[in-house]
């Protein structure tokens, strides 16, 4: 199964295994309605962060039984956020496409950290687990997703317009993608 070597060290972010002891500030930011207004589920307690993250622990593998892998973005010595990869088709499919998402603590937005850590994730994907496609997937009215996802060099493939029924209401679902070749002759790639 494919593996990514952890941990990814950039520049000022370490990207890791989720591991015990980390509920305490992965709940700070998980907790919170702003933060999660725009990914699946509610603001959680502290006991589903302990569930979320004995969930996602990982050694880098993905694996069809656990095709998402969920890693903390340190700083410093804090969880200030974390990053996942999904990678499509181990269940039949080919595997060669991933979708890519992420959540920070807003105390720490505007300073680049979301942006550095998905460049990192970028790089695993297309490097460690050889995907030919990475995408995401957002709400136009997030726009701090989606100029990260520009900044990746990723371009806007799809609008659908009332596509998603979401929170109890129907939104517009955005498709950003980047394709390998694209990736390695970007600005995003980085060797």
């Amino acid at each position: 199964m494919p593996r990514v070597p952890l941990p990814i060290a950039t520049d000022r972010l370490l990207l890791r295994s989720l591991r015990p002891g980390d509920e305490p500030e992965v709940h700070a930011y998980r907790s919170r309605a702003d933060v999660v207004r725009y990914i699946p589920g509610e603001p959680r307690t502290l006991e589903q962060v302990a569930d979320l993250v004995a969930e996602r622990a990982t050694a880098g593998r993905v694996e069809p039984e656990s095709p998402i892998m969920t890693l903390a973005v340190e700083r410093e010595g804090h969880v200030i956020g974390d990053v996942l990869i999904h990678l499509d088709g181990l269940d039949g499919h080919d595997g060669r496409q991933a979708e890519v998402g992420w959540v920070f603590h807003p105390a720490v937005s505007g300073q680049g950290y979301a942006t550095e850590a998905a460049q990192a994730l970028l790089r695993a994907a297309f490097e460690d687990l050889g995907v030919h496609r990475v995408w995401a997937q957002l709400e136009p009215d997030n726009t701090g997703s989606s100029r990260i996802c520009e900044r990746l060099g990723m371009r806007q493939e799809a609008l659908f317009r009332n596509a998603s029924w979401f929170k109890g209401r129907w939104t517009d679902l955005a498709i950003y993608a980047l394709l390998e070749d694209e990736w390695r002759a970007g600005p995003g790639h980085f060797a």
